[in-house]
């Protein structure tokens, strides 16, 4: 049996605020964007990354557009410690990216981490210590003061060093596990770090407060991050940095109301991989503002490239419906939804409307280069006659008329419903061919001539169960006359009740579709296609495809 009263709140909410935050409606510019991947999200892998995978992902980063990139721990591991020679000895680095290691605020650490980053053309020493009373009381058994001389060291040293060193170099601190401390306690621990490194807007410093764990709902992380910028010192020369992990499910949450909170600057993770239930998603962040229509200053527009090689160099799995990303974000099984969004689909294309508003689809797949056809109308037992009849007019032409679309509709549902699986284009494609097209048994003219006068006449050569037939008939036009024809060597009581047609094709040679319903004495509605690049032609082929449906079923 499960008890709440074993748990209790492990976060403090600051005392006063201003809120100005709530106000806000919208992210209003990108944040400078750090990915983490390579050392969060690498240590997170059942099977970290070995260096030419890392070199893969480093390359995928910066085609991303990612201009600061946390390359690693050098002084704990061997391979990330090659990893950052390697960018560094082979000039890998772009003029406009900055490198970022990571260091414990312990001495012999923050020495080798030095030793692993020197020469490199611009990087940021990121050093940490954890500030939490959790972490105080049960793993470091230190006072606050302790832990803020521990902060101070770790500074002091690193500002010594990076004297010393070649490189160009920037810095970061963070107070690890800072949703779990007393605000109150961060913004002193903060304030003395940046008394020591004296940053300027000129040399601006970055301040990370992570959510190293997910402790309270999103609105008391904005409360924090507001607290704090309110009340860090040389703030002109602060980058206030975010770092939200996902434990409570809220990271894309917690780090778009920080960004509204003061907030200047994002560490993050492809497809939301890191350590436990994982960093905030790089990928939902940015596409969540670029359908706000705000640059996000990432390109993801090749989205199934990404998705393959970060499943490939990770070995983790994207999930079908992770947002803007999986194979099934853009799928649309419901026949209402399916109806709605082939509607709206057609009402952009008639109205040559280029804002994107489309019913259950937030983002114009093209954008992340998925296909409307494949990627949004998807064809089960569940799908309606909107999406069938949206399949197969824009993926081959068919404009189906309405009350076919809707008959066409439940013959894919009942097939689908059947097989249990869902059908892909081309299988309803082959449905709708061996259904209604050209179906030339038992009857099948051959011929058919034409005479006008104050009705048509029909001169029809016709092969009914095997055997030719010469027929003549009148009618109110040339399918109504050859229509009476047939029925009259027939065993069999129809009425010609629908006519569609249209072309298929462009061009001199285009074909033409047809579409003949019938309606029969005893009830039943038959409907049949006919394709043929002359339309006469085409629609005796749908007048014969009707005829031969009807015959088949009263068999």
């Amino acid at each position: 049996m499960m008890d709440a009263k074993k748990y209790r709140p492990g976060y403090f909410p600051p005392r006063e605020n201003e809120y100005r935050w709530v106000k806000k409606d919208h992210i209003e510019q990108a944040p400078a964007w750090c990915s983490v991947d390579l050392r969060d999200g690498n240590q997170a892998l059942i099977v970290p990354m070995d260096l030419e995978e890392k070199l893969e992902f480093y390359k995928m980063l910066l085609e991303i557009g990612f201009k600061e990139i946390e390359v690693g721990f050098p002084a704990a591991s061997q391979t990330e410690y090659e990893f950052l020679r390697t960018i560094i000895d082979h000039d890998m680095i772009p003029e406009d990216v900055t490198i970022q290691v990571l260091t414990q605020c312990r001495d012999h650490i923050i020495r080798k981490t030095f030793e692993a980053v020197k020469g490199a053309p611009r990087a940021v020493i990121h050093f940490y210590n954890s500030t939490s009373l959790a972490q105080r009381e049960q793993v470091f058994r230190k006072s606050k003061e302790e832990i803020k001389q521990i902060a101070i060291e770790g500074a002091r040293l690193v500002k010594k060093l990076s004297r010393e060193y070649e490189g160009n170099f920037l810095f970061e601190y963070s107070p690890e596990s800072f949703t779990g401390t007393e605000p109150d306690f961060a913004l002193d621990v903060c304030n003395a770090v940046l008394d020591i490194m004296q940053p300027t807007p000129e040399q601006p410093m970055i301040i990370n407060l992570p959510v190293t764990v997910e402790m309270s709902m999103p609105h008391i992380y904005a409360n924090q991050i507001e607290y704090c910028s309110d009340r860090l010192k040389y703030r002109d020369a602060v980058i206030l940095s975010t770092h939200p992990h996902n434990d409570r499910g809220t990271g894309v949450a917690d780090t778009e109301l920080a960004l509204l909170a003061g907030a200047q600057r994002v560490e993050c993770c492809l497809f939301g991989n890191g350590e436990r239930t994982g960093n905030v998603d790089a990928v939902t962040l940015a596409m969540n503002m670029y359908t706000h229509g705000v640059d996000p200053k990432l390109d993801f527009s090749n989205m199934p490239s990404i998705v393959e090689r970060y499943e490939r160099l990770t070995r983790m799995h994207v999930s079908p419906r992770q947002p803007y990303a999986g194979q099934l974000v853009f799928a649309a099984f419901s026949g209402s939804h399916q109806d709605a969004i082939a509607k709206g689909m057609k009402h952009r294309e008639e109205n040559d409307i280029f804002q994107w508003n489309v019913p259950y689809i937030p983002l114009d797949p093209h954008d992340v280069s998925r296909t409307y056809d494949s990627d949004v109308i998807r064809i089960n037992s569940q799908s309606g006659k909107g999406g069938i009849g949206y399949i197969l007019e824009t993926s081959y032409g068919y404009a189906l008329p309405a009350k076919m679309r809707e008959h066409f509709g439940y013959t894919v549902k009942d097939i689908s419903d059947h097989a249990h699986k869902e059908l892909s284009a081309e299988e309803v494609y082959e449905i709708f061919e061996k259904t209604y097209v050209n179906i030339e048994r038992p009857v099948y003219v051959r011929e058919a001539h034409f005479r006008q006068g104050p009705m048509t006449e029909a001169s029809v050569t016709a092969l009914i169960g095997g055997h030719r037939h010469e027929l003549i008939a009148k009618g109110n036009g040339r399918l109504d006359a050859v229509c009476s024809a047939l029925k009259s060597c027939l065993d069999a009581d129809f009425t010609l009740q629908s006519y569609h047609e249209h072309s298929l094709d462009q061009g001199s040679h285009s074909r033409a579709a047809g579409y003949v319903g019938l309606q029969w004495a005893d009830g039943r509605f038959t409907w049949g296609a006919g394709v043929d690049t002359d339309i006469i032609r085409a629609s005796i082929k749908a007048l014969t495809s009707a005829i031969n449906n009807g015959l088949r079923e009263g068999e």
